[in-house]
């Protein structure tokens, strides 16, 4: 294994390393600070424990990677996810419903009057992007509750971040902000060979410091190698799960207009073709990561059918 310079912050034990101490709670700020966008401006936080025990043996214990409260009272959940999950939204919806009930108290809810903190998840996803998201190509998805006809925000002290981090292609000399250079750091930080110009800021002179791969000793080299061997072996599941899928939808398609062509009358062919078609979208529309136009390119087929097939699945709209 070539030894880094740095070490890769999406790992498991980089990420805790980085960003899961008091000592280092400024560059967890300013992450946050960025990925709020002026929204909200956290000067400081107090990280709480991870682990939240369930009420009874029924209700298992949610382990959370990071959780902290703004010096305001608003608490962040920080999760990295580094495989697609089909109930991700739910389990994150989960997450950030536990922190809102675990604050009323035993007893005297009356005198407590409902009074709820902020809570946020935020999700830093790498490798993949959010299922059914209609915006597959966005870097952020800023959640919260809104009206659905008017799109006026209806709750907002109840938010998600997703970040896809695999969306994020800025060069150098494309980044902006300190979101930007954020973003930059968490894709490319292990790459890296010395500190760039574009980011000679205390902070970020700060997180290359702590990031040296060669101020680890050995057992933390030792965890820190085993994260990310096991982040390397999830990327590979990722790409053969990806490249067999691709694989199967193209035989599927040569095969159902091969069977088409064998039948020799012009109501097979479109029946073979069409029931093929239909597999094809059917799958596409599972993937979660087309949009509907791209889905009737590649299977030459209407919008119109892709939508409708969409609603029969019981999928969200892209």
């Amino acid at each position: 294994m070539l030894r880094p310079i740095y070490i890769d912050p999406i790992t498991d034990y980089g990420f805790k390393r980085i960003f899961g101490s008091e000592i280092n709670k400024d560059l967890l700020i300013s992450l946050l600070n960025g990925l709020f966008r002026g929204r909200k401006n956290i000067v400081d936080l107090v990280y709480e424990r991870n682990e939240h025990v369930g009420e009874g043996v029924e209700i298992g214990t949610v382990i959370f990677d990071l959780m902290c409260t703004a010096d305001d009272g608003a608490k962040f959940v920080i999760e990295v996810q580094r495989t697609a999950q089909a109930n991700l939204k739910r389990r994150m919806l989960y997450y950030g419903s536990k922190i809102i009930a675990d604050q009323a108290p035993k007893g005297n809810r009356k005198a407590w009057n409902y009074e709820i903190t902020e809570v946020y998840v935020i999700v830093l996803m790498d490798g993949f992007v959010l299922p059914d998201a209609e915006e597959a190509d966005d870097v952020l998805h800023d959640i919260c509750l809104c009206n659905r006809v008017t799109g006026k925000v209806f709750y907002e002290d109840l938010g998600f971040i997703y970040v896809q981090l695999r969306n994020f292609a800025k060069a150098e000399e494309e980044l902006e902000s300190d979101l930007d250079r954020w973003l930059y750091v968490l894709r490319n930080l292990s790459t890296l060979e010395k500190l760039p110009l574009f980011l000679r800021k205390s902070i970020f002179e700060k997180l290359f410091e702590i990031a040296e791969y060669c101020k680890l000793n050995q057992e933390e080299r030792t965890m820190y190698d085993v994260s990310l061997k096991r982040k390397w072996d999830q990327e590979a599941v990722r790409q053969y799960q990806e490249e067999e899928q691709k694989k199967r939808l193209e035989e599927g398609l040569e095969k159902g207009l091969q069977q088409g062509l064998e039948q020799g009358l012009q109501q097979g062919i479109e029946q073979g073709i069409e029931q093929n078609k239909h597999e094809v979208v059917r799958k596409l529309i599972h993937r979660g990561d087309w949009s509907d136009t791209d889905i009737a390119d590649f299977a030459e087929v209407s919008l119109e059918f892709v939508q409708s097939l969409r609603v029969e699945l019981g999928t969200s709209k892209k």
